[in-house]
């Protein structure tokens, strides 16, 4: 039998995107790569622009250690390639510090380094160009609008890019763990957007998520939609008609699901380590308390897609820009649930 050590594990190959050339995703890729504990889990090829990841080192005081290459390069081999290379798409106008809010080019750049990512990622692992894992750097969605994209984040457009049937949003952080069952919508909408299938989907991919993360038996905690989860019907009938025969759909099928439980509680149980997952009714409700908790620790990770993909937790951050203030932990964090998400 061969010696297994004289052929170490391939490493992966993650794709990051530069996200919106304004905001801080030149110096969080900049910070977190230059982290030599990082760049021992894969090799990296970045999509995005040579010179705005170059401005963002020198305020940061970090020497180059990445290999540009022009992103339509017909040669590119990524198995070839060095720990960290640059896909530069110099023909976009750069933007960065100088602008520092939304715009249509900011836009433009963040669509185009992202539908070639996710190209990437949906190559045959035999491709030169493929990518085993997506990470992508905050995206602004006011730029998307002026730059006439219809589709409200990263989750839409990864949904529609790939054909997936079912997505949802799942934040992961040392500890607390959430899924969304409805995402970027209006408040005054969520009501009419929430069914029996829209509260299950998310507790059965959530499920399946924590097996893949090596939890051998979840427990999964359902938040209400109500306050104090309806009480028995005096605030709203969404607990009785749509979340409970969810929850017992998911028990049905195996999974140890409760609920539902009133939003403004549950997630201190959660945290004691009652439960492993908590399943939110809307984008606040779960995203607050994960905010609260691990701001700069927590990953998004979009589940239900045929390829991996993670991305820090915040946005970009216009304010801080050129200021070498931005904090690379959310990316850092994201890069290694990506890395182990490809090996687990």
């Amino acid at each position: 039998m061969p010696d297994s050590s004289l052929h170490p594990a391939r490493k992966p190959v993650i794709g990051i995107t530069l996200g919106d050339p304004a905001g801080i995703g030149p110096e969080v890729i900049v910070k977190a790569l230059a982290d030599p504990a990082i760049r021992a889990l894969a090799r990296f090829v970045i999509f995005g622009m040579n010179e705005l990841l170059t401005y963002a080192a020198d305020l940061a005081e970090i020497e180059s250690y990445w290999w540009r290459l022009q992103h339509d390069s017909p040669r590119l081999d990524f198995e070839l390639m060095q720990d960290v290379i640059v896909l530069d798409y110099d023909e976009f106008e750069i933007m960065g510090p100088a602008i520092h809010k939304p715009s249509r080019p900011g836009g433009q750049a963040s669509l185009q380094f992202l539908d070639d990512a996710i190209s990437a990622a949906l190559t045959p692992p035999a491709d030169p160009r493929h990518i085993d894992a997506l990470v992508t750097a905050p995206i602004c969605k006011e730029s998307w609008k002026l730059a006439g994209c219809h589709f409200p984040g990263h989750t839409e457009f990864l949904q529609h890019r790939t054909r997936s049937k079912r997505v949802a949003m799942m934040f992961v952080a040392p500890r607390l763990n959430v899924v969304l069952a409805t995402i970027h919508v209006p408040l005054l909408e969520i009501r009419n957007l929430l069914t029996i299938g829209c509260v299950y989907d998310p507790i059965d991919l959530g499920h399946q998520a924590c097996l893949a993360l090596g939890l051998k038996k979840p427990r999964i905690a359902v938040c209400g939609l109500n306050p104090h989860a309806s009480e028995n019907g005096q605030f709203g009938d969404e607990e009785a008609r749509i979340i409970r025969p969810a929850i017992e759909m998911a028990r049905q099928h195996g999974i140890d699901a409760q609920g539902p439980f009133p939003g403004d509680t549950i997630f201190n149980d959660a945290v004691k380590g009652r439960y492993d997952l908590v399943v939110a009714m809307y984008h606040d409700q779960g995203l607050i308390p994960v905010k609260l908790l691990a701001f700069d620790d927590a990953v998004n990770v979009t589940l239900g897609l045929p390829i991996i993909r993670t991305s820090p937790d915040h946005g970009t951050a216009f304010d801080i820009v050129g200021r070498n203030q931005a904090n690379p932990g959310s990316l850092k964090a994201a890069i290694r649930l990506a890395a182990r998400m490809v090996h687990p």
